[in-house]
């Protein structure tokens, strides 16, 4: 049997991420995903908003870890590729409550082997109301907004 928690009940402590950034254990985390087709475009964003994304943790896909640490310079945890699992393991960190916002850059001119893991991860941020930017300019949007805090920054 499945409890539902209350407004304002503190969240149970939870398992950390292992990662090679580190555990994220924080329920802020970011998570960044991008295409093939729009890494530059993430990699691009990240470096001008580097400042502002180092204020949290970051969950990404492997490859697009990986870039944003040699690039931009950013620690980040890494889990599989996306056609390897990953958007399904950061669909999951959403259904947890891991995942603060996803921005998750989408190449819509090409086609995607994974693409049911690509949905899955879009419909999780809408049942589980995650942002979730799909762009450059919402991506842009949500970094300018407040994020409000968490139950557990709050204590």
């Amino acid at each position: 049997m499945v409890r539902m928690m209350t407004r304002g009940e503190a969240r149970p402590a939870r398992e950390p991420l292992s990662g090679e950034a580190g555990p994220v254990t924080d329920d802020r985390a970011l998570a960044l995903i991008a295409h093939d087709g729009k890494k530059a475009d993430l990699v691009a964003w990240a470096t001008y908003n580097r400042d502002r994304l180092a204020a949290f943790p970051i969950v990404a896909t492997a490859t697009t870890g990986a870039l944003l640490r040699e690039k931009v310079g950013l620690a980040v945890t890494a889990l599989l590729s996306g056609p390897m699992g990953g958007d399904a393991q950061i669909a999951a960190l959403v259904v947890e409550g891991r995942i603060h916002a996803v921005f998750f850059f989408v190449d819509p001119l090409s086609a995607h082997p994974h693409d049911p893991d690509i949905r899955t991860v879009m419909r999780v941020c809408n049942v589980h109301n995650v942002p979730i930017a799909t762009n450059v300019a919402a991506a842009d949007l949500f970094l300018s907004a407040p994020f409000p805090r968490s139950a557990s920054a709050a204590d």
